[in-house]
């Protein structure tokens, strides 16, 4: 760790989740905005102490400059602001642009936020293409690849190299399936075996429905500061951000370095150094959970697990309690919900929770430290960051 270094030098003082799921008649906007003042209110704040927002394009709202539009409709005039785009790994994003942006004096508190409408906003077909019109209209859609088969791809290519098979993807959503019925609020909670999986309508192979995350409306925030003015504030049980990295490794699937091995090593890497822990020390993750075949790559490019061995290792239910690193304890995309780029805000505001101490039954005993990996535009995209509460300082 440099002197330069964000480690432990600023807090997330202050959470908000709107409703997820079918939220029908509210705009990106309203979402994002319940979220940002239920966080800003968590921080024991007011609306006009936030100087900085930073949040992502939301494809069912017309603003592309979301975060200015947000400003407006909440009546506030911040002097930092960003709409960012980086797939799914804006989220992650999103916290290392902020805490830099604290401790280089650009902003005191800062708003991250996001949401969207992806269920009731937009049709099935707009939604389909909202995702798929980011694909490269000359080299790629022309071959039907849109982003779910780019995905596919790599999870055949795991399969082909490492023997992983449908039954071990399918373990995947069974356990987030078990997640979210602890989990209220959460859009699915009606258990699942590994044979609803198998039996359920193929979308794209290997890749069956239930192996594909949700589709849904929803939005979360935080509220950062620095770790000198929440003590100063006496704010109670703020969560520090430990460590973060990012890696871009392409924007072509064709010109991705290895279909099996990701820049989640890279950018997990950078984060654990900044933070002096590594993976062992985790004692719950948040793992970005667009498909059941990306999870058990990212355990591996996370260090959890051996390259190969994240079929094994989810099949012996070592990412569920009693396991060696509980995940995605709310459910993730695949089962608590999924609206977007905002979907990773969901597993940092799960994390953050669980390193509260507030999660009743599906508390994760013991819970210090924890890291969230956000990804997107398959895997072409990756940033991680590693949070803990103040006894890991």
């Amino acid at each position: 760790m440099t002197e330069s270094s964000l480690r432990g030098r600023v807090a997330i003082v202050g959470i908000g989740l709107s409703p997820v799921g079918k939220v029908p008649g509210r705009s990106p906007l309203w979402l994002a905005a319940d979220a940002a003042r239920k966080a800003i209110a968590d921080a024991g704040l007011k609306k006009d102490d936030i100087d900085g927002v930073l949040s992502s394009h939301a494809f069912a709202s017309p603003f592309h400059r979301f975060s200015i539009a947000l400003s407006e409709y909440l009546g506030i005039q911040p002097t930092f602001s960003n709409t960012l785009q980086v797939s799914g790994a804006t989220a992650a994003t999103m916290f290392n642009i902020g805490a830099a942006a604290i401790m280089a004096g650009l902003a005191e508190n800062v708003l991250v936020v996001a949401a969207d409408s992806l269920m009731t906003g937009l049709t099935p077909d707009l939604a389909l293409r909202s995702l798929t019109e980011s694909r490269d209209q000359q080299y790629e859609m022309p071959f039907g690849i849109p982003v779910a088969n780019t995905f596919a791809m790599t999870a055949h290519r795991h399969m082909k190299e490492f023997g992983t098979t449908p039954e071990q993807l399918a373990q995947v959503a069974v356990i987030h399936r078990e997640h979210a019925n602890r989990t209220p609020g959460a859009q699915q909670t009606k258990p699942i075996t590994v044979g609803d999986v198998l039996s359920s309508g193929m979308v794209t192979t290997p890749y069956h429905k239930l192996d594909c995350s949700l589709i849904s409306d929803g939005g979360a925030a935080f509220v950062l500061m620095s770790a000198e003015k929440a003590k100063a504030l006496d704010i109670e049980a703020p969560i520090y951000i430990l460590g973060g990295g990012e890696c871009y490794t392409h924007e072509h699937i064709f010109l991705m370095p290895s279909l099996t091995t990701t820049g989640a090593v890279e950018s997990s890497r950078k984060a654990y150094a900044m933070a002096g822990y590594g993976a062992r020390d985790m004692h719950t993750a948040g793992v970005y959970d667009c498909f059941t075949g990306t999870v058990i790559m990212m355990l591996e490019d996370l260090g959890f697990c051996p390259k190969g061995e994240g079929g094994r290792f989810v099949e012996d239910r070592q990412v569920t309690y009693g396991g060696r690193i509980p995940i995605n304890t709310h459910g993730g995309l695949l089962s608590f919900a999924h609206s977007g780029m905002p979907g990773s805000l969901f597993h940092f505001h799960e994390v953050v929770q669980q390193l509260r101490g507030v999660c009743g039954e599906r508390q994760v005993a013991g819970a210090e430290l924890g890291v969230v990996h956000s990804l997107g535009a398959g895997f072409a995209t990756n940033a991680t960051t590693v949070l803990g509460t103040e006894k890991t300082l």
